[in-house]
């Protein structure tokens, strides 16, 4: 027997849709590549995306074409996603911090056939124009009249063009499985997968996102993401902040302490969401400065672990709560997030940071499990660890074209890379990625937790763990850490800090100072540049 329910397909522009009919007063505040800040509504976007729509559909781009952006966040760049996405194609966010060859190669790959771009990008896109084969269009995301003379030949200011868009269009009617949107892996190893989203698991991923056990937000939230659109959807806030009717606020391509504080200050944001070196450069201006944070009530860090003494700092000094969470761009991307459950309430002081140090719980719509090497599941006991594995209605099947088919199993388990173990309430805890598990005489040492433990030092901005190579043990563990401004802390001094909070046979046994760690585009710590520049270090204990 079916039920007697109307089908009514989760497609993408239902939610700028519905955010223009429930919500159409509500404000998109961006911060211009031009300059000033620049203020519409979910009516005024939604009635431009149709406009974006229309225009590309008057030339000729089809149904599944590949429709590029490399832009910041900003109400021009939610037009293009919903536009794009309501014609019947599919968006595809670039990250502007790859080299320009690897944006080329991600570019052919997907056969990306337009390209939206913020200002910022041109000399970007010069270069990369020539070797995309497929690029037929580029629209940039300006006004004619701060069209630089040097755009690539072809080039067209997006206002203008939206202009000449004829009116009336109507969202194309598909399934709700089509593929709506593209993100490609950072491929710190091999080459860039592709994860392509359909209509149906961002609209899942949006409701889950939104839940109170999740990111909890509502139409009487003013949100910042700070976290950019080309990272993993930006976290799903440009479709889960419209579809509860939240404010938005883009902070465009500021990203500093102070440019961040004056948004949330002057918009009265309540919830914001970022990676940590975001959130280390504004806690720096607010020490400097003495300033406070009185209308923020939230702020969700991922990206990468969040160093304890940020958790404390954010809660003791401003009274803001910390959500950690995890996820991947496979994920769409949120995995678990570090909200409290009944059982923790209780906590208090650093009983509490012990649960936040944790990356929280599955939201409705992610199972997870961690098993052994041979797939055998792992207990739920918060100790035993080992690989993280995922499944749901807004995790991958698999990857564009096929690659990397040995972490997909037949019952849909996604490996995530990860090693991890879950307690009894099922909260989770990332202790390493599989390749950067320091194996020391046979067991694992977690490298996050040694880093988390050393940034906490007082006189320590950022620091990360490898593991050397050593005759006995296989492996040990070496810090490489950056001093804060002004500071010159010393490996005693560091070596003294951490002793007694691990097991002695964790403790690092060496630490080396540098001017700066190398990251990935996304903002991780390149282990594997760090791996080869300390490969012939030699420990004081070998």
């Amino acid at each position: 027997m079916l039920g007697l329910m109307q089908q009514w397909p989760l497609l993408c522009h239902k939610i700028i849709d519905h955010a223009a009919a429930q919500h159409s007063r509500r404000e998109i505040v961006s911060r211009s590549i031009e300059g000033p800040i620049v203020r519409t509504t979910y009516e005024q976007v939604r009635e431009r995306s149709l406009r974006v729509a229309a225009r590309l559909a008057a030339e000729g781009f089809e149904r599944g074409d590949r429709i590029a952006t490399l832009a910041w966040n900003g109400a021009r760049h939610i037009e293009a996603w919903y536009g794009i996405m309501g014609m019947g194609g599919v968006y595809h966010t670039l990250n502007p911090r790859l080299f320009p060859d690897q944006i080329a190669w991600i570019m052919n790959h997907a056969e990306d056939k337009a390209l939206f771009v913020d200002l910022t990008f041109l000399p970007i896109v010069a270069k990369i124009a020539p070797l995309v084969k497929s690029l037929k269009k580029i629209v940039v995301l300006t006004d004619a009249a701060h069209m630089p003379a040097g755009a690539p030949a072809g080039a067209v200011p997006y206002e203008e063009w939206l202009a000449e868009a004829a009116t009336g269009f109507e969202w194309l009617a598909m399934d709700e499985n089509e593929a709506c949107g593209m993100c490609y892996t950072s491929g710190t190893t091999g080459d860039p997968k592709g994860v392509v989203y359909s209509h149906r698991s961002n609209v899942l991923h949006a409701m889950m996102a939104a839940l109170p056990d999740a990111m909890g937000v509502s139409s009487r939230d003013v949100i910042l993401p700070v976290v950019p659109m080309f990272h993993a959807n930006a976290w799903g806030l440009a479709q889960s902040a419209p579809m509860v009717g939240a404010k938005l606020v883009m902070p465009g391509g500021k990203m500093d302490g102070a440019s961040i504080y004056e948004l949330l200050d002057t918009e009265k944001v309540t919830f914001t969401a970022a990676v940590p070196t975001v959130w280390l450069m504004l806690l720096q201006y607010l020490e400097e400065t003495g300033k406070k944070l009185p209308y923020l009530k939230k702020v969700v860090i991922g990206g990468s672990a969040c160093p304890r003494a940020m958790t404390k700092k954010f809660q003791e000094n401003y009274d803001v709560e910390v959500i950690h969470a995890w996820g991947m761009t496979e994920m769409s991307p949120l995995g678990s997030l570090g909200t409290q459950k009944p059982e923790t309430m209780h906590l208090t002081g650093e009983a509490k940071l012990d649960m936040q140090e944790k990356q929280g719980f599955a939201p409705f719509g992610v199972e997870m499990k961690v098993t052994d090497d041979d797939n055998r599941e792992l207990p739920h006991d918060g100790k035993t660890f080992g690989r993280l594995k995922v499944r749901g209605p807004a995790v991958a099947a698999s990857y564009y074209g096929g690659a990397g088919q040995e972490q997909f199993d037949a019952e849909g388990w996604f490996d995530t890379g990860d090693v991890a173990h879950i307690d009894e309430n099922g909260n989770m805890q990332i202790t390493d990625r599989a390749k950067d598990v320091i194996k020391s005489g046979g067991e694992w040492i977690s490298t996050i937790t040694l880093e988390n433990l050393a940034v906490g030092h007082p006189d320590i901005a950022e620091a990360a763990a490898i593991g050397i190579r050593h005759p006995k043990w296989d492996e040990r563990p070496l810090i490489v850490a950056v001093a804060k401004p002004g500071k010159s802390p010393t490996r005693e001094s560091l070596i003294a800090f951490m002793d007694g909070k691990i097991a002695k046979w964790w403790m690092p046994d060496d630490v080396v100072f540098v001017s700066e760690i190398p990251h990935t585009a996304t903002g991780k710590i390149q282990k594997t540049t760090l791996r080869e520049q300390f490969k012939d270090y030699r420990l004081p204990t070998e």
